[in-house]
């Protein structure tokens, strides 16, 4: 065996073990902590039959609709010629650059009993339970829907359509009998991905649930409140059913059934009708979600909402005095670490699956690395404290980091994996001929040429940590707690316009990255175009 060879096999053995310890074992430590002998008393209670109810009812209707909205605003950015396509794009994926838990703050701001639009329009509210769940579950899972099904749609062949035209298909069947076919593979995986983030979020109907209590929730208050981590822990396995299934189909998917490529893109008729209404839906989708965003700023800088309209910079002052700039601080060191860290070690992992040999471990590597998908953020962050408990990482900003790096990993490791792949395979065999090694072509070839992808695993990893609760609800403490936790704990305080100040600046902060990661691709692009 060659020194690269054992090199890069000790490199996919050390890599497995950190994800055994790291990903698998947290959850056989929450597992061992199931008392199966009560099990028979949780089940057969009526708050957890209810609870169960609550949480299967509001997310198959979320999903729903979620994913009608997301099909609807990818067909009118790929297949319809409305104006301004790019700018729309970014609009309806800003709902991913702030907290669950802000989505239902938002809602209680427009909404609430004392909502802007309450009093304004003067309509009773009814937004607490079901419907404010609903609603806030929407706005938080539409956006990763889109951006799936719109991904997929980019690559639709317009050779299939010029071949239903030649049959002679009308155009109203062309739908069913072309594109829903075609789309058939997304729409499962968009479907099931929506599932299962509205099943295992616990941010919108922990702020907006009122009596309306959801699995997530009842197992934070298990484990928060009474420190059941037995209860807690068969919760936890019970939000993993739906994950698994999705990791499952996806993995199917992946492995199977590849899309392909289009040989023809689409040709877009013109269609005057189609173009008003899809452009008239997107701009009402957008108007809803830029009303839920402005309505942080106006609740930051007015007294009290309906009693004291007068501008104050007061609410800013609470929170300074409750400890912003320290929370502040912790978000965006451990954002930079995991964006650091996590780009590094999914890079390093995705080159050694994709473009090394001792296909056997990188399948057991790949399969590794690609397996947090199936955890939900709460259900490791608790396996994290079953597991981590006492050890000299508890209780420090390192495992806060370590949770969230493990928690976003299999995404910017799947965008390094197939940025690899699509380079050309002969490199390896070239740099053998030319006596080049491996590291020195990953420095000269690979990095270069997959700087854009790079860019993009670290606004992904830093972006999603400056926004996640869940994976951390169970970890920080007071020297260590996210920025985001705050607004849980204003929220809990009824102090609604600091939450709301809160939230602004967790989405200024990620519009922000958003805006240098963009420059930093297209300053990529420009250097590989010399």
């Amino acid at each position: 065996m060659t020194k690269s060879r054992t090199l890069s096999l000790s490199v996919k053995l050390v890599l497995t073990a950190f994800f055994m310890v790291t990903v698998f074992l947290p959850i056989i430590s929450m597992f061992s902590k199931i008392n199966w002998a009560t099990i028979g008393s949780i089940v057969n209670t009526a708050t957890f039959g209810q609870t169960v109810f609550n949480s299967l009812s509001v997310t198959i209707c979320a999903t729903i609709i979620s994913v009608i909205t997301a099909y609807l605003l990818a067909f009118a950015i790929n297949h319809s010629r409305i104006p301004c396509k790019g700018a729309l794009s970014i609009l309806i994926t800003l709902p991913m650059l702030i907290p669950s838990i802000s989505h239902g703050l938002g809602l209680i701001n427009l909404f609430g009993e004392n909502g802007l639009l309450t009093n304004l329009l003067g309509i009773p509210s009814n937004l607490y339970g079901f419907n404010g769940i609903l609603i806030g579950s929407v706005m938080y899972s539409f956006p990763v829907a889109f951006l799936m099904l719109s991904d997929a749609m980019k690559y639709a062949d317009e050779t299939i359509y010029e071949a239903a035209r030649v049959l002679g298909i009308p155009k109203g069947s062309r739908f069913f009998s072309v594109t829903l076919p075609y789309m058939k593979r997304p729409l499962i995986s968009a479907t099931f991905a929506v599932f299962t983030m509205v099943f295992t979020d616990y941010g919108v109907p922990l702020s907006i649930g009122g009596r309306f209590v959801t699995l997530p929730v009842y197992l934070y208050t298990e484990v928060i409140g009474l420190q059941d981590f037995s209860r807690g822990a068969f919760i936890g396995l019970l939000l993993l059913i739906p994950a698994i299934i999705t990791f499952l189909i996806d993995l199917r998917k992946k492995d199977n059934e590849g899309m392909g490529f289009a040989s023809k893109s689409i040709r877009i008729e013109r269609n005057r009708l189609r173009d008003i209404l899809l452009g008239l839906f997107c701009v009402l989708v957008i108007g809803f979600v830029l009303l839920v965003l402005v309505s942080f700023a106006i609740m930051t800088f007015i007294g009290k909402y309906p009693y004291d309209m007068s501008f104050t910079l007061r609410h800013i002052q609470e929170v300074m005095d409750k400890g912003l700039g320290e929370f502040f601080s912790n978000s965006l060191l451990i954002s930079i670490l995991v964006a650091l860290i996590g780009t590094v070690v999914g890079y390093i992992t995705a080159y050694v699956t994709a473009r090394t040999e001792s296909r056997v471990v990188s399948r057991i590597l790949h399969l590794t690395s690609i397996s947090s998908l199936a955890i939900p953020g709460i259900v490791l962050g608790l396996g994290y404290v079953i597991c981590f408990s006492g050890s000299f990482l508890y209780g420090t900003i390192f495992i806060l980091v370590l949770v969230n790096i493990i928690h976003f990993f299999s995404s910017p490791y799947m965008m390094a994996h197939n940025a690899m792949k699509k380079l050309n395979p002969n490199f390896e065999d070239v740099g053998k001929t030319l006596c080049v090694g491996r590291l020195r072509l990953l420095r000269d070839v690979f990095i270069p040429n997959t700087l854009d992808t790079i860019a993009e695993m670290f606004g992904y990893f830093f972006v999603n940590s400056m926004i996640t609760i869940s994976a951390v609800a169970f970890l920080y403490n007071t020297r260590t707690m996210p920025l985001a936790i705050l607004i849980n704990q204003l929220e809990g305080d009824m102090m609604f316009e600091a939450a709301a100040f809160v939230s602004m600046i967790i989405l200024l902060s990620n519009i922000l990255a958003k805006i240098v990661i963009a420059g930093v691709k297209k300053f990529c692009k420009y250097r590989l175009a010399k």
